[in-house]
């Protein structure tokens, strides 16, 4: 076990790296720049976190929201890592006090907002420090053709430049397009930098495009099913978010909102509320999220279409970030593009809206798709993938009638035609519909073949046979405000080769789609819960903070009741064992007892073919509780074996080069009466050697000197 896979069970309570984890610390380890693309939940804070504790000097986290910054800091002091942050909530005393201490050395990773670089102070105050890395996470606002531009991010690279010496770049986001990348590599002056894309797919995440007529009953309805999970609501003005807030509030739902027409000390207080679980419903603009570090949310519902697929991907994506199922909503009609044209036009920006409107038509045909919602998103990111159904997403999961429109197809082409290509949707569905608006009439359009020719349906279900054929490629929808439709070459195929055109449509259900939870016991899942917040309330830190959700959901289901089971558990490092174990295992312990339960242990998380790990893991479990000050007597108490195994697992530990220091342990003043029986009778046999020394000499130590002999006259 390498240095960096010992800190990750050390400080983070894992066995393995995930995906992509590994190569991108090998590669910051060697010095060279990094751009790591990688989607939310996929452990990219991990990337920068280790070698930071190996690098010498500090690690500066360039980082754009101060709530990001206080979850991040929060969880590195509580797993053993020192950190702090430097933002605006800091006061004069408390900012100087700062940076004194990083003066000091006292902390591996100091948070700083962008805005920050900005101060002359501040740069000269880098400038005495000794910087072994800059990450800049978000890295994606440093792109204008990102979802989040931020100017600040452009100074980056001027901030950089005017350091003694310029220290490693590591990049991360969750999403970013080919243009993204190249503005990030380019912007932010990687140098040749290790580029890496583990993929956009969450597998833990089911989506869903829903059409409701009514969203609040949608809203209520899903809610009954999952009253004990945390989720949250996006909208897309404050006034739905308002309304939406009173309407689950009057049903005694616990509610936050969030949007930018409240006051800054109520949008901190109700954040607070909803990240130390205090509520478990977050309503909001798009104004809350971005960096919010609570791991346990188990659904994102948006109820209005977003802007773009970028900003609905990094939304959505903040459900399940601790890896369990979760589940992504997305409400939508008609109105919703309405809305977004209207904020696409409210934008200030000096440029044309083009780019806005091309992201929105990418979004509508999202919504309308009856193809696979997770190829469709994985495709827009440029990924090739492998299925043509994911089987977890509402298109895939859902019973679906399929449905020849052919003759339909036929009538909005051929209508379109005839009204010369130069029309939007409303006016084509007008006269198709055979209205009798001043409008169609002042155009002669009253007097085409194809007016009114599909009376017998609504407005509405021909705009969405429209938008049907655009999703398809029959039809292309051209401009930015006001786009008009015109024909696709393959619209020929349906006007004059008698090409089918089938739509699949989802049968409605009563039941939502399920949440696919792991089996568990849900009884004590709500117990270890309750003592995680009654925890967190002691300590003033998030829940999530103390353990995640899937750690408490291993431990309803393997019942850990002893030391070495209880670090099986994902995200049980030996900090948070020595902080938090003794009190879930008495818990879970009683519980175990009070219901009869029969045990069953989980199995190791390396591979069970392997002794060789297995015994590197009990050796190091050992070795961390001695690192931590335990004394040995200490270790074989807390983990129940002998005092003789502890001491075994030590000389293991130092045999295999391990810092480790023995020696407030070992009886150092029988060094040369040991090293002088090794030279007179070898150390093949310790009886031999326990016989010829001195009585007080024990095992311990002579299996230390042993050790140590090879070391010296060996190597």
């Amino acid at each position: 076990m390498n240095q960096s896979q010992n800190l990750l069970k050390k400080y983070f309570g894992y066995e393995q790296f995930r995906t992509g984890q590994a190569e991108i610390i090998d590669q910051i380890l060697n010095g060279k720049d990094c751009l790591a693309i990688m989607p939310t939940g996929a452990g990219k804070s991990i990337c920068y976190q280790i070698p930071a504790m190996i690098l010498p000097g500090i690690t500066l986290v360039i980082s754009p929201l101060i709530s990001l910054m206080k979850d991040q800091v929060n969880n590195l002091n509580e797993i053993g890592i020192p950190a702090t942050f430097i933002n605006s909530t800091l006061s004069e005393i408390e900012y100087s006090q700062t940076l004194q201490n990083i003066t000091y050395g006292l902390y591996k990773i100091v948070y700083v907002a962008p805005e920050r670089l900005l101060s002359d102070s501040f740069l000269h105050f880098l400038n005495q420090l000794s910087i072994s890395m800059v990450t800049i996470d978000e890295a994606h606002c440093v792109s204008q053709w990102g979802h989040d531009f931020r100017p600040s991010y452009r100074q980056i690279a001027t901030v950089i430049s005017t350091l003694k010496k310029r220290p490693i770049l590591s990049a991360f986001t969750a999403t970013a397009t080919e243009i993204v990348k190249h503005d990030i590599i380019n912007l932010l002056t990687l140098s040749n930098p290790f580029t890496l894309t583990t993929g956009f797919n969450r597998t833990n995440l089911t989506f869903s495009v829903e059409k409701p007529k009514n969203k609040q009953e949608y809203i209520l309805h899903f809610l009954k099913n999952n009253d004990k999970n945390a989720g949250i609501i996006y909208c897309s003005t404050r006034k739905q978010v308002d309304q939406l807030f009173q309407c689950l509030s009057d049903k005694g739902y616990p509610v936050s909102k969030y949007h930018g027409g409240m006051s800054e000390k109520a949008r901190n207080s109700s954040q607070e509320d909803f990240t130390y679980d205090k509520t478990s419903i977050m309503i909001a603009t798009n104004a809350f999220g971005m960096g919010i570090d609570k791991s346990n949310i188990r659904y994102v519902i948006h109820y209005n279409m977003p802007k773009d697929l970028e900003s609905y991907y990094q939304e959505a994506g903040r459900a399940g970030r601790d890896g369990d199922t979760a589940q992504c909503l997305l409400l939508f009609n008609r109105s919703d593009i309405i809305t977004q044209k209207f904020l696409i036009e409210r934008n200030p920006s000096d440029s044309n809206h083009q780019i806005e409107y091309d992201k929105l038509n990418d979004m509508i045909d999202f919504c309308n798709t009856d193809k696979c919602l997770r190829k469709y998103i994985l495709e827009y990111f440029g990924e090739t993938p492998t299925f043509d159904s994911c089987n977890n997403c509402s298109n895939c999961l859902s019973e679906v009638e399929i449905t020849n429109i052919t003759l339909d197809a036929k009538k909005i082409l051929s209508c379109i035609k005839r009204m010369h290509e130069r029309f939007g949707i409303g006016l084509v569905a007008d006269v198709l519909k055979g209205s009798k608006s001043a409008k169609v009439k002042n155009l002669g359009f009253d007097q085409l073949s194809t007016y009114g020719i599909m009376h017998e349906y609504s407005k509405n279900t021909i705009t969405d046979l429209i938008y049907f054929l655009i999703t398809e490629n029959y039809i292309n929808s051209i401009g930015d405000k006001y786009p008009i439709l015109a024909l696709n070459k393959s619209a020929d195929d349906v006007l004059f080769h008698n090409k089918e055109v089938l739509i699949k449509r989802k049968i409605e259900k009563n039941d939502l789609l399920p949440n696919k939870d792991l089996t568990f016991d849900e009884n004590l899942f709500e117990i270890l819960k309750t003592l995680r917040r009654e925890i967190a309330e002691i300590n003033k830190i998030p829940p999530f903070i103390v353990l995640t959700d899937i750690s408490l959901k291993e431990m309803s289901t393997y019942y850990p009741i002893s030391v070495d089971n209880m670090l099986k558990i994902s995200g049980v490092g030996v900090n948070k064992l020595e902080k938090y174990g003794n009190i879930f295992i008495e818990t879970i312990q009683k519980y175990v007892t009070e219901n009869n339960i029969q045990i069953i242990q989980k199995p190791d998380k390396k591979s069970p073919k392997s002794t060789t790990n297995s015994k590197e893991n009990t050796n190091l479990v050992s070795y961390d509780l001695y690192h931590t000050g335990k004394s040995i007597d200490e270790i074989a108490k807390i983990r129940g074996l002998t005092r003789q195994t502890i001491e075994n697992h030590l000389i293991n530990c130092y045999e295999l080069n391990l810092e480790i220091n023995l020696t407030k342990d070992i009886q150092m003043q029988f060094e040369k009466n040991i090293f002088d029986a090794i030279d007179e009778f070898g150390y093949e046999k310790l009886k031999i050697l326990k016989e010829n020394l001195p009585n007080k000499v024990n095992y311990f130590d002579i299996r230390y000197f042993i050790a140590k002999y090879k070391k010296e006259n060996l190597a």
